[in-house]
């Protein structure tokens, strides 16, 4: 039976950050340990697999660790204003440009940012998609 499958994986990063032409708290430089979901789609291999959860990690450690962790993501990340909203949608960019090219076999489904252990942003692939076709 070929069923497709959501994996995902749970990744964490700690960051700095503050946001522009904001008023309040964090507009002042403050940092945050971001806890990051990734969920791809895709059928089981022979093996029952649909991608090793290891495989998702290297993506991570490869494409995403060296430009997130410890890192001013108001200096590492091309967008003006560093909000949770402005980071989902970052991922999604940077996947299609790098890691689509080396792993054109994942389809990712939904990536969830969590800022604090009480808020948390998420964005759908096709929600992404659709936005940029407008």
């Amino acid at each position: 039976m070929s069923v497709a499958l959501e994996v995902t994986r749970i990744f964490s990063f700690d960051a700095a950050h503050r946001l522009e032409d904001y008023v309040g708290k964090c507009n002042n430089l403050h940092g945050h340990t971001y806890r990051l979901e990734l969920t791809v789609r895709g059928t089981r291999d022979h093996r029952g697999i649909v991608v090793d959860f290891g495989d998702l990690k290297a993506i991570f450690k490869e494409h995403y660790e060296p430009l997130l962790d410890h890192k001013y993501l108001n200096e590492s990340l091309p967008m003006v204003n560093t909000t949770a909203e402005n980071l989902v949608v970052w991922f999604f960019e940077y996947w299609a440009e790098h890691v689509r090219p080396a792993h054109p076999e994942l389809e990712p489904v939904r990536v969830r940012l969590w800022e604090t252990e009480n808020a948390f942003v998420t964005l759908n692939y096709a929600d992404w998609r659709d936005g940029r076709a407008n």
